[in-house]
């Protein structure tokens, strides 16, 4: 990256093409089997590290999950939590629950953790001492740069959240001051569309403008 660059015309095509891009990136179910360049991946979490970070921190921390018997326990610990999970619905509640596919961890070629690293000295602390949080915040935005960059490339992405989060950094051996923020399935995607599933599925209506914006 070279400081002294000039700045480039975001013109009105790639307003509209990004804005496009917004409507099209989705929480990805369903996988091909189809295998992904660890190239590409790692690019991905190059541009994925290009995100905004408070004080600079860059906490990421993003881990290949690829051991066949780690996989495994991480598709044994979603099952257990997802049949939890289960028994808070009743009636067609649950009914519709139980027919809502929430994970692709079977088909993804990819598997991603994505890590905070709360013991990080980068940044020194700056921004965090009243909202620590932030930090956590930053691994999010990381996240969703990686989401964007992947879907502009032909990837779809999941985002896996029925899962003990002290169970998995286990699984992983991730160190202990590594803060689980997301699982992610990463590969081509079957079928692409640009409502979310979850409102196809009759789970959750779009939320309208009023909801979205309070003026105050």
């Amino acid at each position: 990256m070279d400081p002294a660059a000039a700045p480039p015309d975001f013109d009105g095509a790639f307003v509209q093409s990004l804005e496009d891009l917004f409507k099209w990136r989705r929480d990805v179910r369903r996988f091909k089997t189809d295998s992904v360049s660890p190239a590409l991946i790692d690019e991905l979490v190059a541009i994925a590290a290009l995100a905004p970070s408070v004080g600079n921190s860059q906490p990421w921390r993003f881990v290949s999950v690829e051991t066949p018997a780690r996989r495994e326990a991480v598709i044994a610990n979603f099952a257990a939590c997802n049949a939890a999970a289960l028994q808070c619905y009743e009636g067609e509640r649950a009914a519709l629950y139980a027919k809502l596919k929430l994970a692709g961890l079977q088909e993804a070629p990819v598997h991603l953790a994505a890590f905070c690293d709360h013991a990080t000295l980068a940044g020194a602390g700056l921004g965090r001492k009243t909202m620590p949080e932030t930090l956590d915040y930053s691994v999010v935005a990381a996240i969703h740069t990686f989401w964007l960059a992947a879907r502009a490339r032909g990837l779809g992405l999941g985002w896996v959240s029925i899962l003990d989060p002290a169970a998995l950094a286990e699984t992983l051996g991730a160190p202990p001051d590594w803060k689980l923020v997301a699982y992610l399935c990463v590969g081509l995607p079957q079928e692409e569309h640009q409502d979310p599933e979850l409102e196809r599925q009759q789970w959750q209506p779009h939320i309208s403008e009023h909801e979205r914006l309070l003026r105050v």
